[in-house]
């Protein structure tokens, strides 16, 4: 995960670094040119930067709709972070909290084993947990509170993640909605002036459009962020459901 966001952020770098050198070269030779010709042509109008051209279109489009909008990707983003921050944190090595709670199992018994459950964290190590502190009856039981306590851990993963799919699919809409608005609102002009006009529309047709654009750019930002923490929980579930089969392998040896 640390690879992953260093590399967005030294696109982003790349990708700014090489706009503002693009528009710093610009605006050199623009500049040299209206030098050498100083009376024979006006001087060009300053360009803007990604930001500026950004916040241009954001204010162009409203404040209503394009607000509702952003407000949409500040709370997908915060619950994105938030599930990408706990669902890394827990990710442990399985292949290793299995090792070491089997030679306590062997070596120990269930105490030293549950010990070793104690000092992991992550939902693995709970689940074994779960499991060895019910090996002491049959192994029914044991393999009963594992089934349990998985469905509960696997709740945990999937917390607050039905809150981002609502936001990808409510960015759009409002957008849309956004648009048609606009429309209407071109139209009532058109209506009240009697007459077709483009420069009478153009303006109102062109706030309508930006709400979808960003509505849009907002439901894809979302929708990569969604993919990544589905993909990361199915890979924990996954990891989870093989570590527990080993757990009741350990225990029915155990037993034994």
């Amino acid at each position: 995960m640390k690879r992953l966001f260093s590399i967005l952020a030294i696109t982003c770098i790349m990708v700014f670094g090489t706009a503002n050198a693009t528009t710093a070269a610009t605006t050199t030779a623009n500049t040299v040119v209206m030098t050498t010709s100083q009376e024979t042509a006006e001087e060009p109008a300053e360009e803007l930067t990604f930001h500026q051209e950004l916040k241009k279109r954001f204010i162009e489009g409203g404040p209503g709709f394009m607000g509702i909008v952003l407000l949409c990707l500040i709370l997908g983003l915060a619950i994105a972070i938030e599930r990408i921050i706990f669902l890394n944190l827990s990710t442990t090595n399985s292949r290793k909290l299995t090792q070491d709670v089997e030679d306590a199992l062997q070596s120990g018994g269930l105490e030293a084993a549950k010990e070793v459950c104690r000092n992991t964290k992550g939902p693995v190590a709970s689940i074994f947990y779960q499991g060895l502190d019910r090996a002491d009856g049959d192994l029914e039981s044991a393999e009963k509170a594992v089934v349990a306590y998985g469905g509960v851990q696997m709740g945990q993963l999937e917390k607050n993640v039905s809150w981002i799919s609502l936001f990808i699919a409510l960015a759009p809409m409002l957008g849309f909605m956004g648009t048609v608005i606009g429309m209407i609102q071109a139209f009532d002009k058109i209506e009240a002036a009697g007459d077709m006009q483009p420069s009478l529309v153009a303006g109102g047709i062109k706030v309508a459009l930006l709400t979808t654009v960003f509505g849009l750019i907002v439901a894809i930002i979302l929708q990569i962020f969604y993919n990544y923490i589905i993909a990361k929980i199915d890979s924990i579930v996954n990891d989870m459901e093989d570590s527990s089969i080993n757990l009741m392998d350990m225990l029915s040896k155990y037993k034994k």
